[in-house]
């Protein structure tokens, strides 16, 4: 087993939700917490929270915003040292019907769910590179990143990501540094609360009170936060390329595999 004792995580989103799960499991290892999220109120909370166990760095992060990341990074690598642990966590669930998509719309649903991922990676990973002394990525997607839904704003984003860590992990396993995608299914957060935050026009509110209501049951009878942050930390011993909170996705994941084998020619 890996002594993480010592090493400096940055997670965005790491206020709350799975963000703040995987911080508490990295907390109770000696991992010095770089803690970033647009939640100032959660950060706060979070903050004061996890400062019992270990060493936090918190700061306020749109992870669309470039120049406040590498801002960011500068300052917690000043404070606690060079960010070995990489957690790009931050997202929300947008959704709009496909009849009333627009450009706005996806430039905000891809800006947070896969740019924010992009622009994490940008900032941290020639840091690692150029220290040659490794590190760990991993990158938060969904199982809807593996078989898609009708929620077209939300699996786009997802499976870019899981296509990006895929082969992120292939590149940068070069330089020593491990990457994994991790791929919730329920999981019991406010996710679809904050996601209201993004504004109307991609509010899960459009999908309508029924819809909703059943979403938010679905979602809160999932894995609690600390068991995903757990099971984070094990794929990570693993060194796992995928990491997987339960097995809801498996039926769905087999049959898509197997209907684009079944699509491709037969072998000469």
């Amino acid at each position: 087993m890996r002594d993480w004792k010592g090493s400096v995580a940055f997670i965005t989103g790491g206020g709350q939700g799975i963000g703040l799960g995987i911080a508490r499991a990295l907390g109770r290892r000696g991992v010095r917490l770089a803690l970033a999220d647009v939640d100032e109120e959660a950060l706060a909370r979070s903050g004061a929270e996890l400062s019992r166990t270990t060493v936090v760095e918190t700061v306020r992060l749109d992870v669309r915003d470039r120049a406040a990341f590498a801002s960011a990074a500068d300052r917690v690598e000043a404070e606690l040292g060079p960010v070995d642990l990489l957690f790009n966590n931050a997202g929300f669930a947008p959704y709009s019907a496909v009849a009333d998509l627009r450009y706005e719309q996806w430039d905000v649903a891809l800006g947070i769910n896969l740019v924010g991922v992009v622009n994490g990676v940008q900032t941290f990973l020639p840091r690692m590179v150029d220290r040659g002394e490794g590190g760990y990525v991993v990158n938060t997607a969904s199982g809807a990143g593996l078989v898609a839904g009708t929620n077209v704003l939300y699996s786009t984003a997802k499976f870019a990501v899981v296509g990006l860590s895929e082969s992120l992990r292939l590149a940068a396993g070069e330089h020593g540094i491990d990457v994994s995608v991790l791929c919730p299914g329920p999981v019991a957060t406010d996710i679809l609360r904050n996601s209201r935050s993004a504004g109307e026009d991609v509010s899960p509110d459009r999908f309508g009170e029924g819809v909703l209501q059943a979403t938010e049951a679905f979602l809160k009878a999932g894995t609690g936060i600390d068991d995903v942050g757990e099971m984070v930390v094990a794929g990570m011993e693993a060194r796992s390329p995928w990491i997987h909170t339960d097995a809801s996705m498996r039926p769905w994941v087999r049959t898509r595999m197997e209907a684009i084998l079944d699509s491709m020619p037969e072998a000469s």
